[in-house]
């Protein structure tokens, strides 16, 4: 599995989301990606408890620890990269994580529009319309 070029949709390299928990498709602490990763795991995104929620409601049970998968389970304030249909999938449902754009892979905006991403940035200006 050859990684893609590390760039982050600002177009400059990707920065590191979270070495605890340890993150990414290929478990390297970045939202790196390659062609075997069909779920773009390429947002990295701030765990809150309304997200988790909702994840886990839609199947994806992201809190509870999975020791076999050497998966601690998340809580909310953990960095994790998400699947970017997921995050574009909380977002229509108004419960999208803060995102770090700088940490986020070029990829995710084959799904999710920049100006989304944007929006939900962690230095986002909420006064901004």
């Amino acid at each position: 599995m050859e990684k893609l070029p590390a760039l982050n949709v600002r177009n400059a390299a990707l920065s590191p989301c979270s070495n605890d928990p340890v993150t990414g498709f290929f478990r390297d602490g970045h939202c790196n990606t390659c062609a075997a990763d069909q779920g773009l795991h390429t947002v990295c995104a701030v765990m809150t408890d309304e997200f988790l929620a909702l994840s886990k409601y839609f199947g994806n049970d992201l809190s509870t620890p999975r020791p076999e998968f050497r998966f601690p389970g998340l809580k909310a304030g953990d960095r994790w990269c998400l699947c970017a249909a997921r995050f574009l999938q909380a977002h229509a449902e108004g419960a999208a994580p803060q995102v770090d754009l700088d940490a986020t892979h070029l990829r995710a905006l084959e799904i999710v529009p920049m100006e989304i991403l944007e929006t939900c940035a962690i230095d986002a200006d909420p006064d901004a319309s």
